[in-house]
């Protein structure tokens, strides 16, 4: 017999994408009556549970519980899901995800031929709502001029990586390496995922285990999630320095050098060269890409939108970063 999967679903006011990530559930090739499905719900305040009642109604024979979680925060989330879950193994997934039909048996069998203690796939990206910018925002968002060496974002070849989303794990792991981190409220996978490293443990990624996922539709949601991802990355990597990679250096480090030729700008001409010209490489290689991206699709919005959204992620990460670094 398979091997009963609790999967564990952090939520709040997800009424627009949670029915397209239960569905997607209840078509999984893995045999429904070897899921069980938990979502934390932290109060959602729209129609969610209206959607979850729903969906209950139209697959009675899924096994799906609701749990309030009183912090609206992710990791204590899935702390509160995984207390209540029944599975040998665990799998966590995002509303705003839709696995593909074979993504529980992928994960499933890749844990149970040993190739990773934490198990994962690939992202595809794609705009969650229409409009320019929000495709721009999904193009990049899987590009590596965004994301740097993020491997589930674009990765071809199955291996050992540093992290995954959405990861699948034995119960026993989890109960041996303790929970997620309640005190992050972002990177609690990058940080769960080191302490298995930290063990002795590896991190598979697998390709062929996909799922889409639907990215921030504004330049201003955008910008707070990467101001975010970047204030908890650095809070985070305080506690586990051996685990930065250049990724998240470089953002950083580019804000800092031009911070710093401004300053000197004031005095001297060569810094205001070298900032002018620092600028101009930078923003050359932004409408390269976009270029080539814009040539790639068809879409000659893509010429505008793939530029403000890669520099609103780098600008609004290292923001983030270097705000965590300063404040207590």
């Amino acid at each position: 017999m398979k091997p009963l999967v609790s999967i564990v679903i952090p939520c709040y006011n997800e009424q627009a994408t949670i029915r397209f990530l239960l569905e997607a559930i209840a078509k999984q090739s893995y045999p429904r009556d070897q899921l069980e499905v938990i979502v934390a719900d932290g109060f959602s305040t729209d129609k969610t549970l209206d959607e979850v009642a729903g969906f209950r109604q139209a697959y009675p024979d899924l096994d799906l519980v609701v749990v309030d979680k009183l912090k609206r925060n992710i990791p204590s989330a899935l702390n509160t899901a995984i207390s209540v879950a029944k599975g040998e193994m665990i799998l966590r997934l995002d509303a705003h995800s839709i696995p593909q039909s074979d993504y529980i048996e992928r994960c499933v069998n890749a844990l149970e031929q040993g190739l990773g203690d934490n198990v994962g796939g690939v992202w595809e990206m794609r705009p969650s709502e229409t409009g320019w910018i929000s495709r721009a925002i999904a193009v990049v968002a899987a590009h590596p001029l965004g994301v740097g060496d993020a491997q589930y974002r674009f990765s071809k070849r199955a291996g050992i990586v540093d992290t995954v989303p959405f990861g699948a794990f034995k119960r026993e792991l989890y109960n041996r390496i303790g929970g997620f981190d309640e005190t992050l409220k972002a990177n609690e996978d990058y940080e769960f995922n080191a302490r298995i490293r930290k063990a002795g443990g590896r991190i598979w990624l697998d390709p062929a285990i996909r799922s889409v996922y639907f990215t921030r539709s504004s330049l201003g949601a955008l910008g707070q999630q990467y101001w975010r991802y970047g204030y908890w990355k650095a809070r985070m990597l305080k506690r586990y320095p051996e685990t930065v990679r250049w990724r998240q250096a470089l953002p950083p480090l580019f804000i800092f050098s031009l911070a710093g030729l401004l300053f000197l700008s004031i005095w001297f001409s060569i810094a205001r060269l070298t900032l002018l010209s620092e600028l101009v490489v930078y923003l050359g290689i932004l409408l390269i890409a976009a270029s080539q991206l814009a040539i790639r699709q068809k879409a000659p919005t893509l010429l505008l939108g793939v530029p403000l959204a890669i520099a609103t992620m780098h600008f609004c990460w290292a923001g983030g970063f270097i705000w965590s670094l300063v404040t207590p």
